[in-house]
């Protein structure tokens, strides 16, 4: 059941991320499946690149982002679903070992009037390492229903 709807992801709210530490096991066996770079596969091609390591392809640290959003409110909320990505950077990389933490931010809300009981909400997103150092940003609508009885207006 539900407990966060459209109105309580007010502007300006944020939902901090629990840390994630990424092993090297998890960053092969993702690249092996999805993107086997030799960056992402094998420490010495990670070390010879210009990446410093082995390191994730940016596909696994969106997917990181998207279990650490999850874990946050996604799972609590009256999602509906994302209609895409307005915004996907990767601005280091994530190697192993690495820990990363972050936030997801409320940007904006809007109840939709094509769709009653639906409202969008606009979110920033930011993963940090241990360092402190951005790794991704990104920025989303997400569809939340409305609390039920209310009206979008």
């Amino acid at each position: 059941m539900a407990t966060l709807y459209f109105e309580d992801f007010e502007l300006g709210r944020v939902f901090e991320f629990k840390p994630k530490t990424v092993t090297a096991e998890e960053i092969v066996a993702f690249a092996s499946e999805f993107d086997p770079q030799p960056m992402h596969i094998s420490e010495s091609a990670g070390q010879a690149s210009i990446l410093g390591g082995l390191s994730a392809s940016g596909w696994h640290t969106s997917c990181l982002l998207m279990q650490m959003m999850i874990e946050a409110y996604v799972l609590q909320a009256a999602s509906e679903g994302a209609p895409g990505i307005e915004d996907m950077a990767w601005k280091r990389p994530v190697l192993a070992g690495d820990t990363l933490s972050g936030r997801s931010k409320v940007l904006a809300a809007r109840a939709l009037r094509s769709r009653p009981g639906i409202g969008i909400v606009n979110f920033t997103h930011q993963l940090e390492n241990q360092n402190g150092q951005i790794v991704l940003q990104s920025e989303n609508p997400i569809m939340m229903r409305l609390r039920p009885g209310t009206e979008a207006g």
